[in-house]
């Protein structure tokens, strides 16, 4: 999740109550829980925009209730429980503002994919049109890097996320592919609809056609009701195929009938339903070559493929993981869950790994060490024994004072005269430039053991002016 947010739960039901607030509490969200009575009570201790968005089950006059709350603030989304109806009398706000319709007990990933359309919704709605900016900037920042292939990316996902076209990603496993799917929808006009994401390599080949399309009641043995596809649950929004490659082809002709005609049949039903669906395709193999073999139809690979992105792996753009690094470990101490430090002899080993597992294997390795050693600094010896590329004597080896004498091709390390590279949407210069500045400051005071006047000479500062910073940023010498 972005951030954490304020759910506000409108039930008479308890035991429907009980079951929201357990997965919500699983999720780390904040409720707030009331029935039909006390709605308006809320509104008096809540300041407008507290809340993010509105869970409404059986109540009394739940359009009243609705319309207040719309008064009260009207960037307030409504997520229906289960067959709950407002009432037929709703306003188009009303009826604009309801996102979703969830059955309960709630899965862990709808309910999260829901609460994240409620703070897109919200933040388009919201009065101030550069906040919306600003969440469009901080989504495309989360493809975190200033290299040059992975600016290149970002700048291929704004000239077509607002595009109603079909987008092939390509890339090794763990590049951060449906990051970029993810991306795509919630900057595009369907960011309102269900983002849809399905693993076609991982869904038995007997049962693909059927997760896709759906199927109607005695279809086949076991299909004892009718059930909707995943092309169904997408309708208005964008349907992620993961793993395309491992389509069998027999499903590579129904999907591309869909892709031309725009239509599908449950299995076993006649009826014709409309796929108004984006569809975004990603793979790891090279589908040029098993169209040579025979294995990929070569004209739904020219549907699928209308604009590819390829995603870069880790080991060609290392100057990226320092970046990545913080990143990660911000998102660990946002979700309060403990902190690390990196040394520079542990950066530089971890630059020179080769990363068969990319940014999912980086991902994996903080999360382990936050693990084994909370609230360290992580050296050399610190990290498992494949990621250990510099000699130990590295460690206690300083970088040297001045940065010109740093080989220029050495990963990880950036020249005081490389140009910063602007993210596409732009970026808070204030925040970003504070926040490096917190960071730097941090690294140095890791490395110098707390010695704030060793930290200072680091940084080519008088030791007054460190402290002035260390108090602005509110930093201790442990």
């Amino acid at each position: 999740m972005w951030r954490e947010i304020k759910v506000l739960l409108i039930d008479d039901n308890e035991q429907r109550c009980h079951d929201i607030k357990v997965v919500l509490d699983f999720i780390g969200e904040e409720t707030i829980v009331c029935d039909s009575r006390h709605w308006q009570q809320v509104m008096e201790a809540c300041q407008p925009g507290e809340i993010t968005c509105v869970l409404i089950g059986e109540m009394v006059n739940a359009l009243n209730a609705a319309e207040g709350l719309m008064d009260w603030d009207p960037t307030l989304p409504f997520i229906l429980l289960d067959d709950v109806e407002l009432a037929a009398a709703e306003t188009e706000e009303v009826r604009k503002a309801v996102i979703a319709n969830i059955e309960t007990p709630p899965k862990y990933t709808k309910m999260m994919d829901t609460l994240h359309r409620a703070q897109v919704y919200k933040d388009h709605m919201g009065a101030d049109p550069a906040r919306a900016q600003r969440r469009e900037a901080q989504l495309f920042r989360s493809l975190v890097g200033t290299s040059r292939s992975i600016v290149q990316v970002r700048e291929l996902m704004a000239q077509v996320a607002d595009k109603d076209v079909n987008v092939l990603i390509t890339g090794e496993s763990g590049t951060g592919k449906e990051v970029v799917a993810r991306n795509l929808h919630y900057n595009s006009h369907r960011r309102h609809k269900p983002f849809v994401p399905v693993n076609c390599g991982a869904i038995p080949q007997e049962l693909l056609e059927s997760e896709l399309f759906g199927h109607e009641k005695g279809a086949f043995t076991g299909a004892i009701t009718s059930r909707p596809g995943r092309f169904e649950l997408a309708q208005g929004g964008t349907i992620f195929l993961d793993e395309i490659g491992d389509m069998p082809l027999h499903m590579q002709v129904k999907l591309l009938r869909v892709l031309q005609e725009r239509t599908f049949e449950r299995v076993g039903g006649s009826k014709t339903y409309e796929a108004d669906v984006r569809v975004i395709a990603a793979t790891h193999q090279n589908l040029e070559a098993h169209i040579a073999e025979g294995k990929f139809r070569e004209d739904l690979y020219y549907r699928i493929n209308v604009f590819p992105i390829e995603m870069p792996p880790l080991r060609e753009r290392t100057e990226d993981i320092p970046l990545l690094l913080n990143e990660l470990v911000a998102r660990i101490e946002n979700e309060k869950r403990g902190s690390i430090r990196f040394n520079s002899a542990a950066i530089m080993g971890l630059c020179r790994h080769e990363w068969p597992g990319n940014v999912r294997e980086l991902a994996n390795l903080v999360e382990r060490l936050v693990i084994t050693h909370p609230y360290g600094v992580i050296g050399i010896s610190d990290l498992p024994k494949r990621f250990r590329h510099v000699d130990d004597a590295d460690e206690e080896r300083e970088l040297p004072d001045d940065m010109a004498d740093v080989p220029m091709g050495m990963p990880g390390y950036v020249s005081m005269d490389t140009p910063a590279l602007l993210p596409v949407n732009g970026i808070d210069l204030k925040e970003y430039l504070a926040n490096l500045e917190c960071n730097l400051i941090k690294q140095a005071l890791d490395d110098c053991n707390g010695v704030v006047a060793r930290a200072a000479e680091k940084l080519k500062i008088r030791r007054t002016t460190l402290v002035e910073k260390m108090r602005k940023y509110d930093l201790n010498r442990a």
